[in-house]
């Protein structure tokens, strides 16, 4: 008898044996298909450890002292550590604050080599264009409020000569010595109802600020909401709690009349 022949071996697959584990360590049988439903509690058990891993992002250093109470006080103590170097890391980086007006001499070094340590957004302006005049008011904004971002203006007939007053302003954003994102005009963000908000997503967009930056106006007004929500729930259960009290003063009196 030939030593390497196969043998047909009746089992049933799908039986959760030590011989069926054998057989599938060879090959002999098929892996066992995995069940839909552990498939599912699987990947309903990583959402909620990923959730739980992520519950402290982007909370500031007060919202986690109040959380104190709630939370195993060595890993919060660790993650106030992991926020208050972010902070020191931001505060580093905050080298701008203002918008730096450039002529076509120093664009290379204020803007093309600058943004391969820091994001720049150049502004090329025409006075006499509203957009362009708008745009600006916001950049000031927009510095102080992301002092680690380089924002920039030139007259755009400087920096490219006979460059079309029709294309301004022109919006060009570096990082790494390369253009990120360029825009002809507002247009596309709003035109002459542009806001700050529609320039926040803009850096979001381009990774200069991250999604869950509590300077963002997005994430401002969210906060807002959720402390106004806050305040319905706890009115909500003040009022429950009171009702309740007056039902009982009511049966008291109920009872003295009896």
């Amino acid at each position: 008898m030939d030593p390497n022949a196969k043998f047909q071996v009746e089992v049933d697959p799908n039986e959760d044996t030590e011989w069926n584990d054998i057989l599938r360590s060879h090959g002999i049988i098929p892996e066992k298909p995995k069940d839909p439903t552990d498939e599912i509690e699987e990947a309903l058990s990583e959402a909620v450890a990923k959730q739980h891993e992520n519950r402290l992002e982007g909370k500031t250093l007060d919202e986690l002292d109040a959380l104190e109470d709630e939370e195993d006080e060595d890993f919060l103590n660790s993650y106030k550590q992991k926020r208050l170097q972010q902070i020191r890391e931001l505060a580093s980086k905050s080298k701008f604050g203002s918008v730096l007006p450039i002529s076509k001499p120093e664009y290379t070094k204020e803007v093309a080599e600058s943004s391969k340590s820091n994001y720049v957004f150049l502004h090329m302006t025409l006075q006499s264009n509203l957009q362009s005049r708008k745009l600006s008011a916001l950049m000031i904004s927009l510095a102080s409020k992301f002092p680690e971002i380089k924002f920039v203006e030139i007259p755009a007939n400087r920096a490219v000569e006979n460059y079309p007053d029709s294309n301004c302003p022109t919006i060009l954003i570096y990082h790494k010595g390369d253009v990120v994102k360029q825009y002809i005009t507002l247009t596309e963000l709003g035109g002459n109802s542009t806001t700050l908000n529609d320039l926040e997503k803009v850096l979001v967009d381009v990774g200069a600020v991250v999604e869950k930056d509590k300077r963002l106006i997005m994430n401002a007004e969210e906060d807002e909401e959720d402390i106004e929500n806050r305040s319905k729930i706890k009115f909500a259960k003040k009022s429950i709690r009171g009702g309740a009290n007056e039902n009982d003063d009511d049966d008291d009196d109920d009872d003295f009349f009896d």
